[in-house]
């Protein structure tokens, strides 16, 4: 299987100046575009597994790091949903042709959304290609730094991040955990989209684990509930963690892709 070009987009604004790594694998429509989660990069496990399919399969697949995540630069501490979503749409713009399939794990779930709103903005004025063919959310957590973190947050640590700017989230995934800054959660709740109807734009599947502890199935049954179109898949697995990257989830996850 031949590998997929490594290239790299400088981003201006919004500062601070950034240089993204970026994937790409040529190849037939609809591509593949992978939207990562909160300090997760491209090189994990789904990521690598729909970039061997795209291959077998001759299509495009694009797949690219976030600021502070990765192979791209930036302090992780400087990264917000705004930032991250400026960063998404640049990588689209710049490297996608044709509609897309976005697929969305976790944080990237959440980008997905809003990506979809944005490029319904440029429709029309945008002369790269802005529509999708389909989406495909993995325990997408919409909202979470109000929803799953700050409602859900001590006292403590709450006054922590007010005032010192930031706390350290332990977490199973990183020994060293995650700093949870101010900036954040007062970004985040510029994004905030479970208040009102979703509009994606295209068909959803969600893949949802019951047994994740990160972004509850409920969180997942809610969004459906948001979301406006009528061809909404949502797939629980019973036994299924937050990660969904064990072989048999993998097959799920490829299955999903396939309907597009």
């Amino acid at each position: 299987m031949s590998e997929a070009r490594l290239t790299f987009l400088t981003i201006e604004s919004p500062a601070p100046r950034r240089t993204i790594a970026v994937r790409v694998r040529e190849g037939k429509g609809p591509g593949l575009i992978w939207l990562g989660g909160f300090k997760s990069d491209m090189k994990g496990t789904k990521a690598e597994a729909l970039d061997r399919w795209a291959a077998e399969q001759g299509r495009a697949c694009l797949r690219f790091d976030y600021s502070g995540h990765g192979e791209s630069s930036g302090d992780f501490r400087d990264g917000t949903i705004g930032l991250w979503l400026e960063e998404s749409l640049a990588v689209y713009r710049e490297f996608a042709k044709g509609p897309q399939v976005v697929i969305g794990s976790s944080m990237g779930g959440w980008i997905a959304l809003l990506l979809a709103a944005r490029l319904r903005e440029l429709k029309g004025s945008a002369p790269q290609n802005t529509s999708l063919a389909g989406m495909v959310l993995i325990a997408p957590a919409v909202d979470f730094t109000e929803e799953l973190m700050w409602k859900q947050f001590s006292p403590a640590i709450k006054r922590d991040i007010e005032t010192k700017g930031e706390w350290t989230r332990p977490s199973d995934y990183d020994p060293g955990g995650y700093p949870i800054t101010r900036k954040l959660i007062e970004d985040g709740r510029q994004h905030l989209m479970l208040g009102g109807l979703i509009e994606p734009g295209c068909p959803v599947h969600i893949l949802q684990g019951v047994q994740d502890p990160d972004v509850p199935w409920r969180h997942a049954e809610e969004l459906v509930t948001r979301l406006s179109r009528d061809d909404v898949v949502l797939t629980l697995i019973k036994d299924g963690d937050h990660r969904l990257s064990r072989p048999e989830d993998i097959e799920r996850l490829i299955a999903a892709v396939k309907e597009f």
